[in-house]
This record gives structure tokens, sequence and C-alpha cells, in this order.
């Protein structure tokens, strides 16, 4: 048994609950993409409804090929200047979700698949990614100060009451080496 109680049977509830949501995702996104491709089309033309999907997949490319450069070295320094490459990585990834987003043919997945790659709106995703890994991996330990949540940075005060959220143990030492 885990430490809260829970069963590891507990998270089939929550894996069908994931697949529910990304079986709706695959319904409903294709169905608002046509929508408002042929909203766009009857707007401006089919031709140049066509023309600009296709400028964005090419301008899309072309940014997803700078970033992912521009990510894949700002990893490898922090890897040889021994740092953890935790914003790097998560750079890394949302460059990756991004590009598959700008590759899927549509204005609202180009949208969002801009929102995430661009550099200047990247780090606001790469914190609500913190975030979603934070609550995901500490769970109830993730309300404690310092971490990104109700009690971390520009939340609360802590752990409420009665949530049993203690801060994990911190040990004060000095590396000295030989």
């Amino acid at each position: 048994m885990s430490p809260t109680g829970a069963t590891p049977y507990a998270s089939r509830g929550r894996r069908s609950r994931v697949l529910r949501w990304v079986f709706l995702a695959l319904l409903v996104v294709p169905m608002v993409e046509i929508a408002v491709i042929i909203a766009v089309g009857r707007t401006i033309g089919g031709w140049p409804t066509f023309i600009l999907l296709l400028l964005e997949s090419l301008l899309g490319a072309v940014i997803v090929r700078r970033e992912g450069g521009r990510s894949w070295v700002a990893l490898r320094d922090a890897l040889r200047s021994g740092r953890m490459p935790s914003r790097q990585l998560a750079d890394a990834a949302l460059v990756l979700v991004g590009g598959t987003l700008l590759l899927t043919p549509g204005f609202v997945t180009d949208a969002v698949g801009f929102f995430v790659i661009l550099p200047f709106t990247r780090p606001i995703t790469r914190r609500w990614l913190e975030a979603a890994v934070a609550r995901r991996l500490l769970g109830p330990l993730g309300d404690w100060p310092g971490a990104p949540g109700p009690g971390g940075p520009g939340g609360g005060a802590g752990p409420s009451p009665g949530q049993g959220g203690a801060p994990p143990d911190v040990i004060q030492g000095e590396v000295v080496d030989d």
C-alpha cells in the first residue's frame, strides 16, 4: 500500500479518466479545426485559406528548427557544466509538443503550437508544465513552501491545517573535495 492508503489499483480510475479526455480531445479538436477552416474559407476564400495554412506550416517548420537547435545547445551546455538541465529539458519537450501541433493542419492547433514554441511565450507554458509535473509527482507533498502551487511562490503561506503536507527534510552540509 502507498503512504496515502491507496492501492495500486487506484490508478486505474485516473487512467480511465485520462483516456476519456484523450478520446474527447481526438473527437472534438478535428471538428473545431474543420469548423474554423470552413469559417476562414468562407471569409477569405478557399485558395487563400489553403495558402495561409501552408504558410503557417512553413513558418512553424522554420521556428521549430531554430528553437529546437537552441534547446539542444542549451541542454548540451547545461550537461557540460554539470548543472541540472531541468529548464532545458522542459524547453525541449515544449518545442517537441509545439512542433507536433504545428504539423497538425489547422488554425487552432497552429495557434496553440506557436504559443508553446515561441521564445517569449514558452516561459508561461513552462510554468504550467512545471506545476503539472509537480502536482503529479509530489501529490500531497507538493503544497509546501517553495513548491509550485498554492503553497509555493505567489501562493498561500504553506500547507493548510490538517493537510499534512510537511516540507521535505533539508540537511545543511558542505561538499569537500579530497
